[in-house]
């Protein structure tokens, strides 16, 4: 009988796959503070789309609790009103960046929140130290859940709701520009009434006791009175990609 021929060698080549958690940028979190009218909310929600981050706007959870007590004819006028009802209201909110959504009671409220009536009451109803207990516990839950990171923006993230963050920036401008940009926002509203209304927030939001509007010691400021939208965001984005190389 002829030889078989000889059976070719074999040999097991192993193979390492990367794994995706080793080559995904590091999780981050970005807390943007400021007060109305700087560019916080156009500037957090377009860093964290083109960063795949998540997105929370805490003024929303404050104007929906808000919206929560004039609808439940909950005097805003008596902090002790809402300190005893601050806790009955169920606020969701959604944190993607190109659609973020915000709920009361199962209740779509991303359009009731941004009436006049709420705007002229959320100041009192936040100042509140109950409201504000409820409200940064339910900010850092949502944080703290977000798997890729999470830009937060609002006027006390840096300094007390996520005194930790990776990120803090501290949005200013000129009362002229944000009047100016907030007019445009608000059909019908002159620039010289709305330049009064910001100031007289900007007081009572630095004035509270609990929690203030304030800037973090180590926060970066940009003064957005002379940029673009799209240079804030550049800067932005340049500043968080900075400490995702870092980290």
């Amino acid at each position: 009988m002829p030889a078989r021929p000889p059976r070719p060698r074999t040999r097991k080549v192993s193979v390492t796959v990367e794994s995706a958690a080793r080559t995904a940028p590091a999780a981050v979190i970005v807390a943007i503070d400021g007060p109305s009218g700087t560019g916080k909310s156009s500037t957090s929600k377009a860093v964290a789309a083109k960063l795949g981050l998540s997105y929370l706007d805490t003024g929303a959870q404050y104007r929906a609790i808000t919206w929560w007590m004039i609808t439940n004819e909950i005097d805003t006028d008596d902090p002790a009103a809402i300190a005893t009802a601050a806790a009955k209201p169920v606020i969701v909110s959604g944190t993607d960046p190109h659609a973020p959504t915000i709920t009361v009671d199962g209740l779509d409220a991303a359009g009731p929140i941004r009436t006049q009536e709420v705007t002229a009451k959320v100041s009192a109803v936040s100042a509140v130290p109950e409201v504000r207990a409820l409200i940064t516990q339910l900010q850092r839950d949502i944080a703290a859940a977000a798997p890729a990171g999470i830009v937060v923006e609002g006027r006390d993230i840096g300094t007390t709701v996520l005194p930790d963050a990776d990120l803090k920036v501290f949005l200013t401008a000129s009362p002229e520009a944000r009047a100016a940009r907030r007019s445009g926002e608000l059909k019908g509203v002159d620039v010289a009434t709305t330049r009064e209304a910001l100031l007289k927030r900007d007081a009572a939001d630095s004035g509270r006791k609990t929690s203030p509007l304030a800037k973090a010691d180590d926060a970066v400021e940009v003064d957005t009175t002379e940029l673009t939208l799209d240079q804030v965001i550049e800067c932005v984005v340049t500043l968080v990609e900075e400490k995702r190389a870092a980290k």
